[in-house]
């Protein structure tokens, strides 16, 4: 395989087309599209209104094994599978997170997909975009800041200090604001208390942002975010506050979907990005069911293994906003399965079948709990230059006993044309009329079980643990009228357990629960389990150290 420039170098010389022209590939006209210059555009929101009443495209869901450093390549996966799906004649339509600057400039230094399967414009998607996480951010501290104003000037609705629940948020990973003192200084400056900064992606008018259909759901979501306790330990609402319409204010146009493009020129929906280790991991339900109007297939991803962002998808998107997912893609590699089978990255080059096959038991439970909500599945290999025939030939009979076929994709190197056989096999799942999808629990099924069958039904644990404290808050929110809702799990995305060096599939461990957080709007029950936190810090050499400018003022260092 030839050697492939930079991600960024490919971004650049991509043949990127107006905009006005891919919309048109969707039937979107010219005055429907809010332009933010020539290449990427919010749709209006009179034009989505009328597209009520047309029927609904194919959904696929594309979700992988447990990442590990080796990388899986979920995003590219989605991209070339959304490129594919057009090369052989469907009109098809990917929708996608945005990107979060912390892990931007942490981990990852970019997250529009690489090589040939990316999304452009690449600099922009990761920069800025159209400001919707600075809009998202700036409702979310609007609120804590009305929250300390109001109890400064009288505090009329009687906040016990002690039980405010609302931290700010930043959309950057920063390990020093995760828990802080505030209003030091005086009288005038507030009253004095712990407190800490979340990541803007972990934030609930995010996760309201990405479920609510309409800006009138919106405000009325925004409104139920309970942002302390009175004295009596009556929760106390933003709508209690009077600042739910500023805040749908500085979000009404950040709520319209943003369409962009991939290299090859077919529509991308990207709008939203919730974290699913942290929260619930997909992308807007605005941005999803436009596009299953306008696109006979549509192809989004949910973040991490199938574990989180696939089950949260499943349990919290699907049942609220009412999808019928009509296939999965589970995409691995076969370096990160070498991972799981014990083997560190530094030794991953060299043909080693014994760590595939080990390493595959992470691969089978996957495909197990994606064909627990009913979705029929196919295996995506993210293919490398390294990979062996011995190697693969693992992965497909690991499959093959979970009665999933494997395909082989060269889409990084080779763009939608290495991944037709991956879309002939999704339509074929699509086309079936197999998905029998139902979410993993009812409704009605208290909160503590809730999280019970997830942990054990999912992670492959034996029982889920947590001190008084806790279990007293949980059936606290049971008894307040709040069982009915969904479970939005908080742990680590390395593992089925809570341990992140615990790979593979481990079995019979406990969950440990830390603490609970109820999110209102949202309508989920945030449970965090084991050392996860909801601000990441940076690692010890963050991508911020190579990304910078050059001569000509070009960015460098986005991957």
């Amino acid at each position: 395989m030839a050697k492939i420039p930079a991600d960024i170098d490919i971004a650049r010389a991509a043949a990127i087309r107006p905009i006005t022209e891919v919309g048109a590939g969707l039937d979107i006209p010219q005055d429907a599209l809010l332009q933010y210059g020539p290449h990427k555009a919010k749709l209006s929101s009179d034009f989505i209104k009328n597209l009520n009443g047309k029927p609904d495209g194919k959904l696929i869901l594309v979700t992988a094994i447990s990442p590990t450093p080796a990388g899986e390549g979920k995003t590219t996966t989605t991209v070339g599978l959304g490129d594919a799906l057009n090369r052989i004649g469907k009109k098809a339509a990917i929708c996608l997170r945005e990107p979060s600057l912390g892990p931007c400039f942490g981990i990852k230094g970019g997250a529009a997909g690489g090589g040939y399967s990316q999304v452009i414009p690449m600099e922009d998607i990761n920069l800025h975009f159209t400001g919707d996480f600075h809009a998202i951010g700036s409702a979310h501290n609007l609120l804590a800041a009305m929250l300390d104003n109001h109890i400064h000037w009288g505090n009329e609705l009687n906040i016990d200090p002690r039980r405010i629940r609302l931290r700010r948020v930043i959309d950057m990973n920063d390990r020093a604001l995760r828990h802080i003192i505030n209003s030091l200084g005086g009288v005038g400056n507030g009253f004095v208390r712990e407190d800490g900064f979340d990541i803007t992606v972990a934030s609930e008018v995010m996760a309201i942002f990405c479920l609510a259909r309409t800006l009138a759901e919106l405000e009325e979501r925004l409104g139920k975010i309970i942002v302390a306790y009175d004295k009596s330990q009556q929760p106390v609402t933003a709508a209690q506050l009077k600042a739910n319409g500023a805040m749908t204010v500085l979000l009404k146009d950040a709520f319209s979907p943003n369409l962009v493009q991939t290299l090859e020129n077919n529509p991308a929906f990207i709008h939203g990005g919730p974290f699913a280790n942290i929260a619930h991991g997909c992308n807007s339900v605005v941005a999803t069911t436009t596009a299953l109007k306008l696109a006979d297939y549509v192809v989004t991803e949910a973040g991490f293994g199938a574990d989180l962002g696939a089950e949260k998808f499943f349990n919290i998107k699907c049942r609220k906003a009412g999808l019928h997912p009509d296939a999965a893609v589970v995409v691995a590699t076969v370096r990160a399965l070498k991972m799981h089978g014990g083997i560190a990255v530094a030794d991953l080059k060299g043909e080693n079948v014994e760590a595939v096959t080990k390493g595959c038991a992470n691969l089978a439970r996957h495909l197990r709990n994606v064909k627990t909500f009913g979705v029929p599945v196919v295996v995506a290999i993210n293919r490398f230059d390294g990979d062996t025939e011995a190697e693969i030939e693992a992965i497909e009979a690991a499959a093959h006993e979970q009665g999933t076929e494997v395909i082989v994709c060269t889409h990084w190197a080779d763009g939608g044309k290495g991944a037709e056989k991956l879309a002939h096999e999704v339509v074929k799942l699509a086309e079936s009329g197999a998905s029998q999808f139902a979410p993993l629990y009812d409704s009605s099924m208290p909160l503590w079980d809730k999280i019970h069958t997830i942990a054990t039904t999912l992670y492959g644990a034996h029982d889920i643990m947590a001190d008084k404290k806790v279990r007293d808050h949980i059936q606290g929110y049971q008894d307040a009228g709040y069982g009915h809702f969904p479970i939005c799990m908080a742990k680590t995305q390395y593992s089925f357990s809570t341990d992140p060096g615990l790979r593979g599939a481990p079995y019979g461990h406990e969950v440990p629960i830390r603490e609970v957080r109820l999110s209102g709007g949202a309508e989920f029950l945030v449970v965090i389990c084991g050392d996860v936190m909801t601000m990441p810090g940076l690692p010890r050499v963050p991508s911020a150290e190579h990304i910078g400018l050059d001569e000509e003022g070009l960015v460098l260092g986005l991957s």
